[in-house]
C-alpha cells in the first residue's frame, strides 16, 4: 500500500443545491442504502443489534426509514456530494415534468 498517497476530492464547498432537490438527495440516499444492505446480504451479512464483523452481523440492515438519523445523513452526505460534484462539472439536474 503506497503511504503517500494524499486524497484529493473535487471541493464542491461553494456549490449550492437549489431546494427542490432536496427530495432527490433523499431519494438517492435511499438507494445508496439499499445497494449497501443488497452488497452486504450477498456476503453473508444478517441483521445483529450490534455489529459483530466475525458473525457478520449489522445493525443497520433494516430498511432506510428505520435507521437512525446519523445513518440516514451519512447516505444524505454521499448523495449531496455526488449532486455537488455533478453541478461543479457543469451538468444541470432537471426533472421531466411528466413524472
Amino acid at each position: 500500500m503506497d503511504s503517500n498517497y494524499t486524497p484529493q476530492p473535487v471541493d464542491t464547498s461553494e456549490v449550492r443545491l437549489p431546494a427542490e432537490l432536496d427530495e432527490l438527495v433523499e431519494k438517492i440516499a435511499k438507494n445508496v442504502h439499499e445497494v449497501w444492505a443488497q452488497s452486504r446480504m450477498e456476503q453473508g451479512w444478517t441483521y445483529g443489534e450490534e455489529r459483530n464483523d466475525e458473525l457478520k452481523h449489522h445493525p443497520c440492515l433494516v430498511p432506510y426509514e428505520d435507521l437512525p438519523e446519523i445513518e440516514k445523513d451519512y447516505d444524505r452526505d454521499t448523495a449531496l456530494g455526488t449532486l455537488k460534484l455533478i453541478c461543479k462539472f457543469g451538468f444541470k439536474i432537471t426533472r421531466d415534468p411528466i413524472l
